[in-house]
């Protein structure tokens, strides 16, 4: 599994796939869907799918594929090789979604929900699988939000397929689980191999499972805030986790062009941050070095 593409430009998504097995353009196909890294407030979340011939499931089931959430990380590598090694029928897609595109999406002024974000992802890699020319004609989902809601859903996009949504779907159904396995790989090496585009200075990597309850991310969120610029890309600020260490130790300010607001008042503008004074012998934040910005003292 190579995830450079995605490395080269981690701010955004990336969708990757395995080559299409010609068995799988040359008869029916079942195809499953799973995602990893839905709740924690660091990394990307990955969506999943996996497909194969109807006339290989019971091939697929001696892979002895199992939910991805049960095994460990050397247990799910071991298993993602044996699905690699059968890729004469098994294929595979990923859309991996940063954390970055995940909390600008829901902090937009146009709201766009994670449940909404995670059933545009599927029902994307369904028609991306389609387009390959893939002939699927079941379709196995792991549920986000009310099943049968998620099941008409898809349904209407779909009308040729036949769906069945069910929660820990993941566990039930052999295509979900290799999916799963597919989706918890693909964030496992983006979560260790992530390059930090920000001077992080003397804070160390450690961060843990980047859950909310891990001590271990709770403390390096608050070790890596900037207090005027606020987290890295890797933080999904969107998270009430992080948003609650902002607005105790970040530094609040005001936006000249928003409407007064009593509340504000006696609070620094966001200018105050680019301009500096000429008494003044503060050095300007690394953030301005980087991008080779100068203040401007006339227009």
């Amino acid at each position: 599994m190579e995830l450079r593409e995605f490395e080269r430009d981690n701010a955004g998504s990336c969708r990757l796939g395995s080559p299409v097995p010609e068995l799988c353009r040359a008869g029916p196909c079942c195809l499953g869907i799973d995602e990893a890294g839905r709740g924690p407030v660091l990394g990307p979340m990955v969506y999943a799918v996996c497909y194969c011939p109807l006339a290989k499931q019971e091939e697929l089931g001696a892979l002895k594929m199992a939910d991805s959430k049960t095994l460990t990380e050397a247990e799910r590598e071991q298993l993602f090789g044996t699905l690699d090694r059968a890729r004469d029928f098994v294929g595979w897609a990923l859309h991996i979604l940063s954390p970055n595109l995940i909390s600008t999406s829901m902090q937009q002024r146009a709201k766009y929900n994670l449940n909404a974000l995670s059933h545009d992802t599927a029902i994307g890699l369904i028609q991306h699988v389609l387009d390959a020319g893939v002939q699927v004609a079941e379709v196995f989902v792991d549920t986000v939000g009310p099943a049968e809601k998620y099941q008409e859903k898809l349904k209407r996009h779909f009308p040729e397929l036949e769906v069945t949504v069910r929660p820990k779907a993941d566990s039930l159904f052999p295509i979900v689980s290799a999916a799963s396995i597919c989706a918890k790989v693909a964030r496992d090496r983006a979560v260790k191999n992530w390059t930090f585009p920000e001077d992080l200075g003397d804070v160390r990597m450690e961060y843990g499972s980047g859950y909310p309850n891990d001590p271990k991310t709770k403390e390096w969120l608050a070790q890596c805030l900037d207090p005027v610029f606020g987290y890295p890309q890797f933080v999904r600020f969107s998270w009430s986790t992080a948003q609650t260490i902002l607005e105790s130790k970040a530094v609040p300010v005001r936006w000249d062009d928003s409407e007064d607001d009593p509340a504000q008042k006696g609070t620094r503008s966001v200018l105050s941050f680019f301009a500096l004074k000429e008494s003044s012998k503060r050095q300007p934040h690394r953030f301005f070095h980087e991008r080779k910005l100068e203040p401007v003292t006339g227009l």
